[in-house]
């Protein structure tokens, strides 16, 4: 299959909106290149081995989204141009604003990961590591093999690794965890090792589920993982204990009332992809919608929330 890999070059502050209109076009996740984190990652030892050289240049973050070589690709490039344009009228810096494309095969686009991903310790049980290399553990580590396919998702940025953390401290054996946008699986495959009873894995992307369902497979976590295509929490059933989202700021403020709907009594979301402007915006949504905030932990000018269902 053909994809068209579209790259910007743009600002922190616009990181969130630009994302925000990848997904409105129907990308099913980004490709977020921020040199602050790849320095943090270098300095911080998390990685084994790193031939990736220091970053000098730390104001730029390249964008990257993927989206379908098709009938519609030409309207939908010349929206984003034009949406980008207009992030001044919003007080947002597009900086450089340097749009390419290039066409790649899906094979060749997975593929690419190997030469970057390593891997990497993003908790204190939780390793996560590519299927092609070796990894030695230590006592009490779990370790989650990952191929990020088309699905955007290795599990070491900010945002990932701030859910597992915070997934790492509510989750207790038994639970129920719908991991809502789950991209590469890799949250649920995290929640199932850390001893959930069953995960509903939901992605809109078709290529997400496929890519998911993968990694649920080479995990050896299938008897807890349910991997299915949906919008949000539309069309899943029941309720959990744990609803995790690490999606963007405006989509989980639009999705509160469903995930209050779906949670047990004092059950827990986690919600992540929010970069740090917008957490006022959350917590109010939040706290509008009858939740109360556990945790707040910021990272690289990310966020995540641990809030919790107040008694219905």
């Amino acid at each position: 299959m053909k994809w068209s890999e579209i790259s910007i070059q743009t600002s922190h502050e616009a990181t969130e909106a630009v994302a925000n209109i990848f997904h409105d076009l129907g990308a099913s996740g980004v490709v977020i290149e921020d040199p602050e984190l790849v320095n943090t990652y270098r300095r911080s030892g998390s990685w084994d081995y790193c031939d990736i050289p220091e970053e000098l240049e730390t104001e730029v973050v390249t964008i990257k989204a993927y989206l379908p070589v098709d009938e519609f690709l030409d309207d939908k490039l010349r929206i984003f141009e034009d949406q980008i344009n207009r992030l001044a009228e919003h007080n947002l810096d597009k900086g450089r604003g340097c749009i390419n494309c290039r066409e790649v095969m899906e094979e060749d686009w997975a593929s690419s990961w190997k030469e970057f991903f390593h891997p990497v310790r993003v908790s204190e049980h939780i390793v996560i590591k590519p299927s092609w290399e070796e990894y030695l553990p230590a006592d009490g580590d779990i370790i989650i093999e990952l191929d990020p396919g088309m699905a955007f998702g290795t599990g070491t940025h900010n945002t990932t690794a701030m859910c597992i953390r915070a997934l790492e401290d509510v989750i207790k054996p038994g639970h129920i965890v719908f991991d809502v946008g789950t991209g590469s699986g890799v949250l649920a495959v995290a929640a199932a090792k850390l001893g959930a009873n069953s995960v509903q894995a939901i992605d809109l992307d078709a290529v997400a589920v496929r890519v998911a369902t993968e990694n649920v497979t080479i995990n050896d976590v299938a008897r807890a993982v349910k991997t299915t295509q949906g919008d949000l929490l539309t069309g899943v059933t029941g309720k959990a204990d744990v609803i995790v989202a690490n999606i963007i700021a405006d989509i989980i403020i639009k999705m509160l009332p469903d995930v209050k709907t779906r949670l047990v009594n004092k059950g827990s979301f986690i919600a992540s992809g929010i970069i740090s402007e917008r957490l006022s915006d959350v917590t109010q949504a939040l706290m509008d919608n009858g939740f109360v905030i556990d945790k707040v932990t910021e990272e690289g000018g990310w966020v995540a929330i641990v809030a919790n269902c107040a008694d219905q």
